[in-house]
């Protein structure tokens, strides 16, 4: 039998653990990364190839290198383990007629524009929006739709880049400031509300496993504010968990995804009491809510995202694992010392500490949810006081 090989690409130092699985299958994964993350933490020991590339290339420039590696070595999937590498990745899929998502399902789970129009035609409540293209489409929906308004980035995989617009004249100044960028960005109605997210495995099409959880604070305003990230499991028995899990099933495959992971998130409208759909990645969650979800129902969405790839090679049926219903809630906080000590904090539900420069992160597991949101609100005070960094927010995700 053909030794079976996937190339992993990831401009980020993540997906360890889908390395691992694949390689615990039996397929011999190849890990192009950039030059910088080349002492990175990765799994060396299991890796067939570790390839780096400098940080700055083109998509041409990068499916120039992934061809040449295709002369000596034949692999059979390619797999982004990133979010910002996902357009390449699908673009190199099509060039090489691998099997896989191409570049329009792709942009379902990466163009904001493209997964709201998608979204709203396939019937999902989305908060009211507009490309930003035509100026007479932008006048009259400014005309139509009461502000204030959120223009965003369409590509950027966390709450970088948005602006909260207030009044017509803020966001012709933006425009200007954006030149020829600017059709980059759609403009949308602020929602307020509660921000949920939910994190699923798809298999042919179907949403075989989902999370819901509900974040602290807005991720835009912690970004953009400063202050301490918290979510939390949702009540299994509340109206919350039933209606996003439903929403959810459906949302996901809609979009297009037949097999993988997504992180999709919906916010809960304060003024009609309504779940409109904010965004969706095909990838897992960022900010160790991985490690969350992994506390809560015994999921390792990283895994399983590699065994469901390693079961559609083979041509055999994914079958989830056995899932755990606790409840699990993190905090997470950009931290003043290097290595913050957390020691401090001693409950017993802490199950996990973060070990991240200049970060200070928790994560509890209770069997009752209020416990598990009372630790969450003590701690993330706690943490305010204690490690709370600020700093301006950067200009790209650091991970």
């Amino acid at each position: 039998m053909a030794e079976e090989r996937f190339l992993c690409i990831s401009t980020y130092e993540k997906g360890q653990d889908y390395l691992r699985q694949l390689a615990e299958e039996g397929i011999r994964p190849t890990l192009l990364t950039v030059d910088k993350l080349h002492s990175g933490d990765w799994p060396r020991e299991i890796l067939e190839d570790l390839v780096t590339m400098p940080g700055n290339l083109t998509q041409q420039q990068i499916l120039n290198t992934v061809a040449f590696m295709f002369r000596g070595r034949c692999f059979d999937r390619l797999t982004a383990l990133d979010e910002f590498d996902m357009e390449v990745v699908a673009q190199l899929r099509e060039h090489g007629r691998i099997p896989g998502m191409g570049v329009s399902t792709v942009a379902n789970y990466r163009d904001k524009l493209a997964m709201r129009t998608t979204a709203k035609d396939a019937g999902f409540l989305v908060p009211e929006f507009t490309r930003v293209l035509n100026y007479d489409e932008l006048r009259d929906y400014m005309d139509r739709v009461p502000g204030p308004w959120l223009l965003k980035p369409r590509s950027e995989a966390s709450a970088l880049g948005i602006k909260k617009i207030h009044e017509p004249e803020d966001l012709w100044r933006h425009l200007d400031d954006l030149g020829d960028r600017q059709s980059f960005f759609l403009l949308e109605k602020y929602v307020a509300g509660e921000i949920y997210h939910v994190d699923s495995i798809v298999s042919e099409g179907k949403v075989v496993f989902s999370a819901v959880h509900k974040y602290g604070r807005p991720p835009m305003q912690v970004m953009h504010e400063g202050g301490v990230f918290t979510t939390r499991t949702v009540n299994r028995s509340s109206n919350d968990w039933k209606e996003l899990t439903e929403l959810n099933a459906k949302l996901a495959p809609a979009l297009g995804m037949v097999r993988g992971v997504t992180h999709g998130e919906f916010i809960h409208s304060k003024e009609d009491g309504r779940f409109y759909f904010l965004e969706i990645a095909a990838r897992v969650g960022g900010a160790f809510i991985s490690d969350l979800v992994e506390k809560s129902t015994g999921i390792n969405l990283w895994r399983e995202w590699a065994r469901i790839d390693a079961a559609e090679l083979r041509g055999v049926p994914y079958v989830l694992p056995e899932v755990h219903e606790s409840y699990a809630g993190s905090v997470l906080c950009l931290a003043r010392e290097a290595m913050p000590d957390t020691s401090a904090f001693e409950a017993p539900e802490i199950v996990y500490r973060v070990a991240k420069h200049h970060h200070a992160g928790l994560i509890v597991k209770s069997d009752d949810s209020n416990r598990v949101k009372a630790l969450v609100e003590e701690y993330s005070q706690a943490f305010v006081e204690q490690f709370l960094a600020t700093m301006p927010p950067p200009d790209k995700p650091t991970a």
